[in-house]
């Protein structure tokens, strides 16, 4: 399996329902690291997974609709805690409907997966991974 990686960063505000969040009930913010990670069986006729420069744009505009909001305030997640794991979902699923839609080019519709790792902090981080 190939893969390329692609990076940005994403800065939100939200806070969690739960005893188990401890503190983190609060509205507080949460900085990520977001690698968005492109696989794929064999190379396509440019010997490439996709192009990096379509998945760097899609990464930002993805990670954009989410960045610089507060999360509790979002219809979309009314009810939801939205937890690293759950973002890194939002993420990957937005990413592959744009793959869906050709917004990474036609080559990037034999994609086989994609991982979204979400990165809190320097030792703690969470994925989703999906099949396309």
């Amino acid at each position: 399996m190939f893969s390329i990686t692609v990076r940005d960063h994403l800065m939100i505000a939200h806070s969690f329902r739960g005893e188990v969040f401890g503190p983190a009930q609060r509205l507080h913010g949460a900085t990520f690291l977001v690698d968005a990670t492109f696989r794929r069986t064999e190379l396509d006729d440019d010997g490439i997974v996709v192009d990096i420069g379509l998945a760097t744009r899609e990464l930002g505009a993805v990670v954009g609709e989410l960045n610089y909001r507060n999360l509790d305030d979002e219809d979309e997640f009314a009810g939801t805690n939205t937890s690293t794991e759950f973002l890194a979902k939002v993420i990957a699923d937005r990413l592959a409907e744009r793959v869906h839609k050709g917004a990474l080019g036609e080559g990037a519709r034999e994609l086989a997966g994609i991982t979204v790792t979400l990165h809190e902090s320097h030792i703690a981080w969470a994925s989703y991974e999906r099949d396309l």
